[in-house]
């Protein structure tokens, strides 16, 4: 089953529960997939792979607008956006501790030959393809940045 038929089946589970922030949340990203899938070049179309970038991309703006309403005072607000996020999180991989962040890391700087700060460049451009879905980019870039440092 592909992510955007768990997705519509999810719609209707949530439905009957009367869920309303799963149902709220999942419509959101149903549209999001009905967009990418419409958009010139799509051939109607959307691979599981593509999907799962959109709803990573979801559920990092939920949780950079939640920090947002933290900062103004606003802690309904970012209740709400963390609440939908959790629910986003269910879609995606594992993310990855801090160990196994460091670990993977430490071989790809060894695999690249990396030696320094001046090398971080082409260790963030294989980290980022061979860690995609499982690390967030900034602590994936945070950790380079300290291991080369």
């Amino acid at each position: 089953m592909s992510l955007f038929d768990k997705v519509s089946e999810d719609i209707k589970t949530a439905m009957k529960a009367k869920d309303k922030v799963a149902l709220e949340t999942l419509r959101n990203v149903k549209k999001v997939f009905l967009e990418a899938k419409t958009a010139p070049g799509a051939n109607d179309t959307l691979t599981d792979e593509a999907a799962l970038k959109l709803i990573q991309k979801l559920a990092k703006q939920g949780k950079d607008a939640a920090e947002i309403y933290v900062q103004q005072g606003r802690q309904d607000l970012a209740d709400d956006e963390l609440a939908q996020v959790k629910v986003l999180e269910g879609y995606l991989p594992k993310q990855m501790s801090a160990e196994e962040l460091e670990a993977a890391l430490k071989a790809i700087i060894t695999e690249v030959g990396a030696e320094g700060p001046k090398d971080m460049g082409k260790v963030m451009g294989v980290a980022t393809k061979k860690l995609a879905g499982l690390a967030e980019g900034r602590a994936i870039s945070a950790k380079v940045k300290e291991l080369l440092g």
